[in-house]
């Protein structure tokens, strides 16, 4: 018997799944399509190139950009698929075994450390920010987030009594906080830029 948090969260995650990751893979088609004219054409100039900082142009032919021989867009498309399909069969009521939903959360802390990594490459080594791998970043985050929370609530993820109801109380804040801590750490990098 499922309790009341249980089936809030439930149908909190579906539309948080469905919507994120329609948003997802949206941002990772659209950078697979600024990715195949720049390869077409050295000179184009993609529609996300706003200033020297915020520039997909200078990290979309990046190593970091490629990381396993192909581009990392095609990850999104794939697990922005996986995603909007869990977010569709819970809205529809589907009860998925816990293997299904410790592989989805898998999978959302599998990208939530691909972000994490992303960030820093795209601070520190590349020295620019693209747009649309920052659409994908602000998505994952959530993704992750909530997951993790639905498969606490629900007893499937166990990360012991104390952390897993801090984790639940404060998904939120943690969403936020993640977030606010790269907000920050963009801030800092380029201070001098956003600051002139």
């Amino acid at each position: 018997m499922e309790t009341e948090l249980e089936t809030k969260s439930y149908r909190q995650t579906a539309w948080i799944l469905l919507v994120t990751g329609i948003i997802g893979i949206f941002a990772s088609i659209e950078l697979i399509i600024q990715k195949i004219a720049v390869l077409k054409n050295p000179d184009f100039v993609p529609n996300c190139d706003i200033n020297p900082v915020l520039s997909c142009g200078s990290v979309i032919n990046t190593e970091q950009a490629s990381l396993f021989g192909f581009p990392n867009p095609i990850l999104g498309v794939i697990g922005f698929t996986v995603v909007i399909m869990f977010g569709a069969l819970l809205l529809t009521g589907v009860v998925l075994p816990k293997a299904m939903w410790l592989g989805l959360n898998l999978g959302a802390l599998a990208g939530m450390v691909f972000v994490i990594w992303l960030v820093t490459q795209s601070l520190y080594v590349i020295g620019a920010l693209c747009p649309w791998c920052m659409v994908v970043w602000s998505i994952t985050i959530p993704i992750f987030w909530q997951v993790t929370t639905d498969n606490l609530v629900s007893n499937r993820l166990s990360l012991g009594k104390s952390v897993s109801e801090i984790i639940v109380t404060l998904k939120w804040i943690l969403v936020g906080a993640s977030y606010l801590i790269i907000i920050a750490l963009i801030f800092v990098r380029w201070q001098d830029f956003w600051l002139k």
